[in-house]
């Protein structure tokens, strides 16, 4: 006999009692001083990535830059100076490392489980929480799945980074991997309608470009620490001009949700690989930027809130990884730009994604002659932790970088970058792009052709998504009033 969703619900309060499972509001995770004292005090004695229930608390843009231990402080990000962007713009970007396992992406992953979980819809006895992705979703999800008390599995594509595998297997995750590279998509939802028909309920699938619980967590969390950096960082006369982000499980465009009701007036661009420009140019293809997903667009991504589509080349992208990271293009950044040796220090907090999201927020301040009172947001999802065989694999192709390589990367990858392929949307630019949508999720995933209108039609479809912040948090606080363990760290 099927359990009734409050008899789930009951096995999952007492799975959580005895695995000392307390679950973190958005609210506390947007503003961690609400966090009880008692928690944070312990989390002193906590690593940053260690395998500890209490580090669901440090799901948030605000954990002390430390790899043990640590407290709460200022949100974490970056200013890119002009000598290196050349562009007055300001270009700020939020980073993704210091939340655990090094992205930002467990903060993507909270959303989809936490919901189930506090509403009976997930089974945590006997049920899997499966994680479709094409490299740090699935980390994220295995590593939450493990502080929940949940078993997981990862899909994901078997020409992603070996750290990505490594990883994986090390939280004890049943780790699948399938043919193709960042672009392979389809084959990792053909993989999960075979796991769904040979284990049936057994499965839930988490997918993170249908998952709603994606974007809500980046318009509750992220959106609010871009403005609180916005507000600390601004000065008269500047504007909040622009957000750009690669386009990916369109989770993380989320915040720019957020961020239109805050400033209507910015620009929201969402990037893709040129060498797979599914916007752009309703093309396909296979690409380098690990992390950004393609040919298709994400259910979740609203449409209607974009207003230009760029595209970046991925050869120039890996170059300035190899810029950013290498001792000649330090060296050249030092000596021939006069970087400040703390951000030459730090460039390594960029991944090739959050390489991906400089290169597009330098076009867009090219593309609209943007000065010095024009701030631009945008994250670093990841950091080069997670590269480094990239690196070993370009040097071990091409040589070590020299010096005429780093001045070739600086002037050609950098300064040079062209206002090429990038389209400003109209209302029919638009609807063109939401009408992607069908191809995958109606024919393919079994999304109603209603919703696929509503998301379009219904000017408050996309207000009711995000409006559900303040009843997940009032669930969370009800479910761990049942577990009863709060009251030992009051």
């Amino acid at each position: 006999m099927m359990k009734s969703s409050e008899e789930i619900l009951r096995d999952t309060v007492q799975r959580c009692r005895e695995k000392h499972i307390i679950i973190p509001t958005y609210e506390q995770m947007r503003n961690p001083e609400l966090v009880p004292a008692g928690i944070r005090e312990k989390l002193k004695n906590i690593g940053l990535w260690d395998l500890n229930s209490l580090n669901l608390f440090r799901i948030t843009w605000k954990n002390e830059p430390v790899i043990h231990g640590g407290g709460f402080g200022p949100v974490n990000y970056l200013e890119l100076p002009p000598a290196l962007t050349g562009v007055k713009a300001r270009i700020i970007m939020l980073i993704g490392k210091f939340f655990p396992t090094g992205s930002h992406k467990v903060g993507a992953t909270f959303g989809p489980l936490v919901e189930k979980l506090v509403t009976g819809r997930f089974d945590p006895t006997w049920q899997k929480a499966l994680w479709p992705s094409t490299g740090n979703y699935c980390r994220g999800g295995a590593y939450d799945s493990w502080l929940l008390g949940c078993h997981s599995i990862a899909v994901l594509p078997e020409e992603m980074s070996q750290e990505r595998f490594d990883w994986l297997h090390q939280v004890g995750a049943e780790v699948i991997a399938t043919p193709g590279c960042e672009s392979n998509v389809k084959e990792i939802y053909d993989k999960v309608k075979e796991l769904k028909a040979e284990r049936g309920d057994e499965i839930v699938n988490l997918n993170q470009f249908e998952e709603i619980g994606n974007s809500l967590w980046h318009y509750a969390v992220t959106g609010p620490a871009m403005a609180e950096v916005y507000d600390r960082e601004h000065k008269k006369n500047q504007r909040c001009s622009a957000i750009f982000l690669t386009q990916g499980s369109a989770g993380t465009l989320g915040c720019a949700e957020y961020l239109r009701e805050k400033y209507p007036a910015i620009r929201v661009a969402a990037g893709e690989a040129l060498q797979c420009p599914t916007l752009l140019y309703n093309g396909y293809g296979g690409h380098r930027i690990e992390g950004i997903g393609d040919k298709h667009v994400p259910w979740i991504l609203n449409m209607k809130n974009m207003d230009m589509v760029v595209a970046i080349d991925d050869e120039p992208n890996i170059r300035l990884m190899r810029l950013f990271n290498e001792k000649a293009g330090k060296e050249f950044m030092d000596h021939e730009l006069g970087l400040d040796k703390e951000l030459l220090a730090r460039l390594d907090l960029l991944g090739i994604s959050s390489i991906a999201n400089l290169m597009g927020s330098i076009k867009i301040a090219k593309y609209y002659e943007m000065n010095e009172n024009d701030i631009i947001l945008t994250v670093a999802t990841d950091s080069m932790e997670m590269y480094q065989s990239r690196i070993r694999q370009e040097k071990e192709k091409h040589g070590p970088l020299n010096s005429r390589d780093a001045a070739v990367i600086y002037n050609s990858d950098l300064q040079n970058l062209q206002i090429d392929h990038m389209l400003e949307l109209n209302y029919y630019d638009r609807r063109r792009m939401h009408n992607l949508k069908y191809f995958t999720w109606i024919e393919q995933q079994n999304k109603t052709l209603d919703e696929l209108n509503a998301q379009w039609y219904d000017e408050n479809y996309w207000k009711k998504q995000f409006a559900q912040v303040k009843e997940w948090d009032n669930r969370i606080k009800e479910f761990n009033a049942r577990t009863g363990l709060l009251k030992e760290y009051l």
